[in-house]
């Protein structure tokens, strides 16, 4: 599953003009595999906290999870109108998504903490994709992926 999801990207990040390498595929999908995985990451702390009688408080604000932006459902079907896309995609992850992720670097309690982690790759790495279409094809193949699973 994972192999074959790979391969789908790969064919997606091609045709952005933004992308030239191969350099360019790995650390791209590796911020939007990484913002999955913390978000199936969450979910499943989330559901512990619950099952275990505590608070659990989530690293990310509402805006700016995974199931907000990238792959928002109503009645668990993915819904389209509120999906972002084309440029619309573009300006939130450039303009909001990556400058709110790298402030975590300067708001942490200490480097030894999640947030600052994330708030270093943030501050490391940035959006490459110019299609905000081609952005949503990638997102659409990395949500399929489900790192809560065995």
């Amino acid at each position: 599953m994972f192999e074959n999801a790979f391969n789908n990207i790969d064919r997606v990040l091609w045709k952005d003009e933004g992308l030239s390498s191969e350099l360019d595929y790995a650390e791209q999908t590796s911020w939007l595999l990484f913002l999955k995985y913390l978000d199936d990451m969450e979910q499943q702390w989330a559901e512990e906290a619950v099952l275990e009688g505590r608070e659990y408080h989530p690293i990310l604000d509402e805006p700016y999870r995974w199931q907000s932006w990238a792959a928002p459902r109503t009645d668990g079907a993915f819904d389209h109108d509120r999906a972002r896309t084309g440029a619309d995609l573009i300006t939130f992850i450039n303009g909001e998504l990556f400058a709110y992720l790298k402030g975590f670097r300067d708001s942490a309690e200490s480097a030894d903490t999640l947030e600052y982690k994330i708030g270093e790759i943030f501050s490391e790495i940035g959006n490459k994709f110019r299609s905000g279409y081609t952005l949503r094809d990638a997102i659409d193949i990395v949500d399929t992926l489900d790192f809560g699973s065995q």
